[in-house]
């Protein structure tokens, strides 16, 4: 069977667990939702079965299971309707094998180069901030104690940062270097959400704004691990940030 066949039934058979939830009572679809996440990375382990090995080739893995654990936790928030869930599901199924394209150029790319690599980190990106975006915001949204919601952040955002940074130079072998970039960028996400939980501001704006944070981090990351760090590179990202932090602060309620 070719891998476009593989990466086809994965995203519809995954589509399908979460058409199966709409009948399931709310107790049950939670667990379901963690199902789908064990299944995502059991289908992706088959769709990129001749790519992957006992090395760092298995971070492609984490992209796609958070993928599914985000827009599962965000389908809680979404109206009980099937105008509303429908697109939800196209959105996923789509996600799905865009993400199955792209994780397979990864682990090609591990083991030798190809033309495509550029083009699947900038989707890689996108989804990233995609998925960074749907998990906070359902973080943000549960009103956890600050004890718990900042280490789920915090732990969130590790993973996404390391299977962002290895994307830049997909080596095969373990990287210090790599988890301490990681462990850093993801220190400083969790701070910005201790500071968001004391911030009058809406579930949606904090989740925007820790959103910007891992684009800002992880585009600094990948250009520091490629080598391409140029101040042209830090300005941008830089003022990006700052443009966001004052949009977010005369967007917030005040005393209110």
């Amino acid at each position: 069977m070719s891998k476009r066949k593989r990466f086809l039934i994965t995203s519809i058979f995954l589509s399908l667990g979460f058409i199966g939830i709409q009948f399931l009572t709310n107790q049950n679809r939670f667990w379901t939702i963690g199902l789908l996440g064990i299944l995502t990375i059991i289908m992706f382990a088959w769709s990129l079965w001749e790519g992957l090995g006992r090395d760092m080739t298995l971070l492609t893995l984490i992209l796609p299971t958070i993928f599914t654990l985000g827009v599962g936790m965000f389908w809680f928030l979404l109206p009980i309707s099937v105008f509303a869930r429908i697109p939800v599901i196209i959105f996923y199924g789509i996600g799905i094998y865009v993400l199955a394209l792209t994780t397979n150029i990864f682990s090609v790319s591990a083991i030798r180069t190809i033309a495509l690599v550029r083009a699947a980190r900038g989707v890689g990106f996108v989804i990233t901030l995609v998925t960074s975006f749907l998990v906070f915001d359902t973080i943000l949204s549960l009103r956890a104690p600050l004890i718990l919601t900042v280490p789920l952040i915090v732990f969130v955002a590790f993973l996404l940062y390391f299977q962002g940074f290895w994307a830049v130079n997909l080596v095969k072998t373990f990287s210090v270097d790599l988890v301490v970039l990681s462990l850093i960028s993801s220190i400083i996400v969790g701070e910005i959400a201790t500071v968001l939980y004391f911030w009058p501001v809406t579930v949606v704006v904090g989740a925007l704004f820790l959103t910007v944070a891992v684009y800002v981090l992880l585009g600094l990351g990948q250009a520091k691990v490629e080598g391409r760090l140029f101040p042209a590179i830090l300005r941008e990202h830089v003022i990006v940030g700052i443009l966001v932090f004052f949009a977010m602060f005369f967007a917030t309620h005040w005393g209110g």
